[in-house]
């Protein structure tokens, strides 16, 4: 963490809010990659020594425990104080490869949710969109999307990232066949391939399971439910789960929305399918803690994107204190 936030200016703040923080409330946080290093076109996703950090502070300073443990004790009315549930979207090999060590390293278990379409080579849209955008060549990029034709200024990573990033925007509602026409161009403009070893292999699915963690669907391919008709919802809802429950011998239990806004990117129907395909429980992306009364197949999660304790800590305290879920900007 940097040095000019130290966590002794940090954990005061907890131990007086400690009397404030209500039992009976879990905050379940959203994690993607866990990088080996710090890289300028993805800011918002932690590095390895950020990660450790928090983890530790985590271990040391909230009461940690798996997804459905969690469940099953805020159903029971059991959840200790500063409850945390650690969750991952996607099925990132960094997951594996540098999250998993520090987990154990501080004996913390996390889920993982894990699109199945995308193991062993796959690649997310989005991902192969910010990786044609770090390698285009030139200071400036003209291309159509679907707000017209637009040109992206390139003379900086930060000018790459914000390219990228509206462009993800713009493609993420349309046709699939046309994002992906948009995106074969893009990467042709690029001259690069696919990306191929972004997602996680079976064998690492395999190895988190071994190691006492959770492993929950996210769909085949990771669609966004309310923009696909119901058929082919419920088939990817399905065959994620199957295809992960043969790789790990276990059934799945928790389910994670793709992008996760309820009423935007899921719908009612969307919530009897993930029950009625066997889940016990789902999570969303509604900022806010569960409760008792919460219902479990929309529980709401959040991202602690602050890089000092103390600012981490108390984003922390602040969603303990939210009482009423947000949704997801």
């Amino acid at each position: 963490m940097p040095v000019d936030s130290p966590a002794h200016l940090a954990l005061p703040l907890l131990r007086c809010a400690g009397n404030l923080l209500s039992a009976g409330r879990l905050s379940i946080l959203i994690y993607h990659r866990v990088l080996p290093a710090p890289d300028p076109m993805l800011p918002g996703e932690v590095d390895a020594g950020l990660f450790a950090a928090q983890m530790a502070m985590l271990a040391d300073h909230f009461n940690v425990m798996p997804l459905m443990e969690a469940v099953t004790r805020l159903r029971d009315d059991a959840l200790p104080r500063r409850a945390v549930a650690i969750t991952f979207d996607d099925g990132y090999a960094d997951n594996a490869e540098v999250a998993l060590p520090i987990l154990r390293r501080y004996g913390l278990k996390a889920t993982f949710f894990v699109a199945a379409g995308y193991l062993d080579g796959g690649c997310m849209w989005n991902d192969r969109v910010l990786e044609a955008l770090r390698a285009m060549p030139g200071e400036s990029l003209e291309f159509s999307d679907p707000a017209g034709e637009t040109v992206y200024s390139l003379r900086s990573w930060e000018d790459r990232r914000l390219a990228a990033k509206r462009l993800v925007g713009r493609l993420k509602y349309l046709d699939e066949t046309e994002r992906e026409r948009r995106i074969g161009a893009l990467l042709r403009r690029a001259a690069i391939h696919s990306p191929s070893g972004l997602m996680m292999r079976s064998a690492q699915v395999r190895t988190l399971h071994e190691a006492g963690m959770e492993i929950g669907g996210h769909t085949m391919n990771h669609p966004i439910l309310s923009r696909v008709d119901d058929a082919r919802a419920g088939e990817e809802i399905a065959a994620g789960k199957a295809r992960l429950e043969s790789l790990i011998g276990a059934p799945l239990r928790a389910f994670a929305y793709p992008n996760g806004r309820p009423d935007t990117d899921y719908a009612a129907r969307h919530v009897r399918m993930v029950r009625e395909a066997g889940f016990s429980c789902a999570v969303s992306t509604a900022w806010g803690t569960a409760h008792r009364g919460s219902d479990i197949y929309q529980l709401p999660r959040f991202t602690p994107w602050d890089r000092e304790v103390s600012r981490f800590m108390m984003r922390m305290m602040q969603n303990y204190l939210r009482r009423r879920e947000q949704r997801a900007a």
